[in-house]
């Protein structure tokens, strides 16, 4: 769709009309004017739509034969939620290519993930892969373009009722994987005209465009401050960054100490997590309101996630002995997940209880270190780098308060100067927010259009 088309208008259609001798029939809450009227949906296996159902293999070696150039080979993890993500694709040589070339990928072929965590995702090909392959994960869907347009089930396999259906045939609902016979049995709901299916498909396609480019967009500035830290903060080995405030070109080199030459100097509180021990709450204590319980993964982007976190009752925090994390407090997560960090904020509760998977810092002198500034020395390439060697990395990371007293700190001498390192980063922190907060408004529009488009399965008009 272009960007000088006319607002696309979609209105609520009046009752369809039944038509004798005809399938029973989906009715869309949502219709666009020219289709008010006509025929309603049918209900159609996949299968007979279909000219190809099939995925490939990974080439003998696997990640040993891949190329820096040569045929595209996409794998699961480029497989997105509509889109391919192509930052890590893999190439193969024309050999490889040639031994396998039954899972060549076609324009307008649909791409599902079948089986591993991302099963369900489900994209459409594009020019940059058409001749490429995809692996044993992948299953390239060729359709008869006379009987059901590809760009329509993208959108559908994506959609609730298409996932649904992906559920639908795994054991227990967890996702362990889909056969060929599975795919071909999905039952879809298809528009009388190829018209419609494509106005449609251009409709939710323009929407995911608009996604994109916000997602772009977002990347951009979170590039662009990874950049410019890399630039304020010292590297490695160094004593001074290497892009500094004019009016501290000449204030010398930053201190450099660990987290307990903080706390031995008076600068730093001694930092305290969440081990509860035996007194640690149980998932049966949760409530629905009290005081929020921060795990590991409630961390995220700079921000806590106070909406969807547990809780526990102020009664039984109480009866705790430490993890009070109060206004101002910086968290750094040390176990499983490892280095995310977070400001505690404006809150409406007297603390925060923490789990044993976060800790809190909390500047105690706040004439030679700023809580803010500390918040972003914590997300700088180098500490970062610092705290994963020491946790030793992997699934099972860890890193508890004794060996967090190592970890090296660097600061500027003067707080002025780490507030205007503080301010700058933080104003950068605020826009990637802003722009994210925009981007989950569109996949939130998107989900809410394609309920409405998509007419549902139990609204079947006998």
């Amino acid at each position: 769709m272009s960007r000088k088309s006319k607002p696309l208008r979609v209105s609520a259609p009046s009752r369809e009309p039944k038509h004798e001798d005809s399938k029973p029939t989906l009715v869309p809450k949502l219709r666009f004017p020219e289709f008010r009227g006509t025929k309603g949906w049918e209900l159609h296996p996949l299968g007979p739509m279909t000219t190809k159902v099939g995925s490939g293999i990974t080439p003998t070696g696997g990640e040993k034969n891949y190329k820096k150039a040569g045929r595209p080979f996409v794998r699961s993890q480029n497989v997105g939620w509509g889109a391919l993500l192509l930052d890590d694709v893999a190439h193969i040589d024309e050999a490889t290519h040639q031994s396998f070339d039954s899972s060549e990928i076609a324009a307008d072929d649909v791409l599902l993930n079948i089986t591993g965590a991302s099963i369900g995702r489900s994209s459409m090909a594009i020019a940059r892969i058409v001749g490429g392959n995809v692996n044993q994960h992948v299953c390239i869907i060729r359709l008869n373009r006379d009987e059901l347009h590809p760009l329509l089930l993208n959108q559908y396999l994506i959609s609730e009722s298409g996932q649904a259906q992906i559920d639908s045939f795994q054991a227990g609902g967890n996702r362990q994987g889909l056969n060929f016979a599975q795919i071909r049995s999905f039952t879809i709901p298809v528009p009388p005209s190829l018209e419609e299916q494509q106005k449609i498909a251009e409709c939710l396609s323009s929407v995911d465009e608009l996604m994109a480019a916000q997602a772009r967009k977002v990347d951009a500035i979170k590039t662009h401050k990874k950049g410019l830290m890399q630039q304020l903060f010292p590297r490695e080995g160094e004593t001074q960054p290497r892009l500094r405030f004019p009016e501290f070109q000449n204030a010398g080199e930053w201190i450099v100490t660990t987290v307990g030459g903080l706390i031995e100097g008076g600068i730093l509180f001694p930092p305290k997590d969440g081990n509860h021990g035996n007194m640690h709450p149980k998932s049966s204590d949760y409530v629905a309101n009290g005081i929020p319980f921060i795990m590991a993964s409630d961390l995220n982007g700079g921000l806590i996630d106070i909406e969807n976190c547990h809780f526990i009752t102020k009664e039984q925090a109480d009866t705790l002995q430490k993890g009070f994390a109060k206004e101002g407090d910086v968290l750094l997560s040390h176990k499983g997940t490892v280095g995310e960090v977070a400001v505690v904020r404006k809150i409406n509760t007297p603390f925060l209880m923490l789990t044993p998977q976060v800790t809190y810092y909390r500047v105690k002198d706040h004439k030679q270190l700023l809580n803010e500034f500390m918040a972003q020395l914590f997300v700088a390439e180098t500490f970062q780098s610092n705290l994963l060697q020491v946790s030793g990395g992997g699934t099972r990371a860890y890193i508890g308060i004794t060996e967090q007293a190592k970890l090296r700190m660097q600061l500027p001498k003067q707080i002025t100067e780490q507030k205007r390192i503080a301010s700058c980063l933080s104003s950068l922190d605020a826009l990637i927010t802003a722009e994210t907060q925009k981007l989950e408004a569109l996949k939130t529009h998107k989900k809410a259009l394609m309920q409405q488009l998509f007419p549902s399965p139990e609204e079947v008009d006998g």
